[in-house]
């Protein structure tokens, strides 16, 4: 049975002794804003009920952190490895600089999720949203990906303006024909084919585990696609010629 840890009364640092003592893993219950939960762990299946504030996960490096609930900014503030579940939405900034590990949320995202994003050696980072992005969706993004499906609303924008800014690497999937929204110069947005389809599939395989989908029927929705056209867009503006 999981170790139970009440957080109320707690600060973030009393909390995260307590959970680094829990043997192999822990429930979080009565969590009510406390920042860095989990942070730089690894090795730690932590169950969280309630609402965990900033930087949920930031520098996790393996294990499993699970929240029963909705989440703050900077949700796997540069992960490396491991799996972050949320059953609800997350705050703006999630998987800044993230470049490994996977962060699966049922719910929307806030501004900027995804910023910064990048794969280093073997590691590739998946971030998969269940409802909407905010603007700023994958700024700056170097590697890995970024899936969101639009499950609650297909009618409506799955994402906010100015998406893919910056983009010079790695991939999206958005669940939407994607028309009306403006994406940059340097990006490709075209709708996914059956190698496309078989690539997603498998990225979806545990999300639609986790929170009771069928993964089919997720993907009988058309997709967009976007991949930048260099993987360097901007060495104009740097590097002399």
């Amino acid at each position: 049975m999981s170790m139970l840890i009440n957080a109320e009364g707690l600060d973030h640092r009393a909390l995260n002794d307590a959970i680094r003592q829990a043997p192999g893993g822990c429930t979080v219950e009565g969590c009510c804003g406390q920042r860095f939960i989990a942070a730089g762990m690894s090795g730690r299946d932590v169950t969280v009920r309630g609402t965990p504030g900033n930087a949920l996960g930031a520098y996790l490096n393996g294990g499993t952190l699970t929240v029963l609930g909705s989440a703050q900014d900077a949700v796997g503030d540069t992960m490396n490895a491991g799996t972050v579940i949320v059953h609800g939405s997350i705050g703006d900034a999630a998987g800044y600089a993230m470049r490994g590990g996977r962060i699966f949320v049922r719910g929307s995202a806030g501004y900027r999720a995804g910023i910064h994003m990048k794969a280093y050696k073997e590691k590739s980072p998946l971030m998969i949203i269940g409802g909407k992005a905010g603007s700023f969706l994958g700024e700056y993004q170097a590697g890995g990906v970024i899936i969101v499906l639009n499950l609650d609303r297909p009618e409506e924008r799955c994402v906010g303006l100015f998406p893919c800014t910056g983009m010079h690497g790695g991939k999206m999937f958005l669940r939407s024909d994607c028309r009306g929204v403006e994406f940059p110069r340097q990006v490709t947005a075209r709708p996914a084919g059956p190698e496309d389809l078989s690539e997603l599939r498998g990225h979806l395989l545990d999300y639609c585990s986790i929170f009771g989908l069928d993964t089919e029927e997720v993907l009988s929705s058309p997709f967009t696609v976007v991949t930048p056209d260099s993987s360097n867009p901007y060495r104009q503006m740097y590097v002399p010629n």
